[in-house]
């Protein structure tokens, strides 16, 4: 299995700057560079943050964009996205619950993508609806790759760790009682990061506009990395993750 997946695309109107950038530029040339390189991914993942406001001019601009995209794709709420309008504009990706989760079968693999989004909250939360969906999904596989927007687990940067996913021991337990979870994929963060959580392999995401700072201590600061997005080498051997940067676009 080929996966890709791109986080935190952060769009703005279209015109309008973010940091000094353009995020639909620097989302259309995420597109090209995946059209050019990988147009043999099964999937194709935006895990959250679609839009840095929930503007549904936003959502419209990332809607046609993602017309020229090749590969199949999916999209995921993050914490400055909208629910309702982000299913306006993507009508594919409502669950029928309330929710915009899914459970996808790509390239022999079950994908689980999780709804980690509270309104009006920046950290994310999985309620006992969505941890009973999980854990539903999680008994009709044997092997899983899981992707969200809010990591469950600590990084080391204080900033980022302040808001992440709340009670993250519930998913824990779920995860270690079925045994079958092989690797977690989560944005937010807008660092490129890995290591392993509960004996879980994990591996977080960088932005197509704007990077966080690594500061281990004191407030939240942005960088200016290149923007990035991810590919995923699924084998029966293991999994390998490639950060793919390309230039950002003012």
């Amino acid at each position: 299995m080929k996966l890709i997946l791109v986080s935190d695309l952060h769009l703005v109107a279209p015109g309008e700057k973010l940091f000094g950038f353009d995020p639909l530029a620097n989302l259309e040339a995420c597109i090209e560079s995946i059209n050019a390189e990988h147009a043999d991914a099964d999937l194709v993942v935006f895990c959250g943050d679609i839009t840095n406001d929930g503007l549904p001019a936003a959502y419209a601009a990332a809607a046609e964009k993602l017309k020229s995209l090749r590969p199949p794709y999916r999209i995921m709420p993050g914490n400055h996205d909208d629910r309702a309008a982000l299913i306006a504009a993507f009508p594919e990706a409502a669950s029928g619950d309330g929710f915009t989760h899914a459970a996808i079968d790509a390239g022999g693999k079950r994908l689980l993508l999780l709804d980690t989004l509270w309104p009006g909250h920046v950290d994310g939360q999985l309620c006992d609806q969505r941890l009973a969906w999980i854990d539903r999904e999680l008994g009709k596989t044997s092997d899983a790759l899981v992707v969200m927007h809010h990591p469950p687990f600590e990084i080391g940067v204080a900033s980022m760790d302040d808001c992440r996913l709340t009670d993250p021991d519930r998913l824990l337990e779920i995860f270690k009682r079925h045994g079958n979870v092989r690797h977690i994929f989560a944005g937010h963060v807008h660092i490129f990061a890995s290591g392993h959580w509960g004996g879980i392999p994990f591996t977080t995401l960088r932005s197509t506009n704007h990077q966080s700072a690594l500061a281990f201590s004191g407030p939240h600061r942005v960088s200016f990395e290149p923007p990035a997005y991810h590919i995923v080498l699924s084998t029966n051997a293991g999994i390998v993750v490639h950060m793919r940067e390309f230039e950002a676009r003012r």
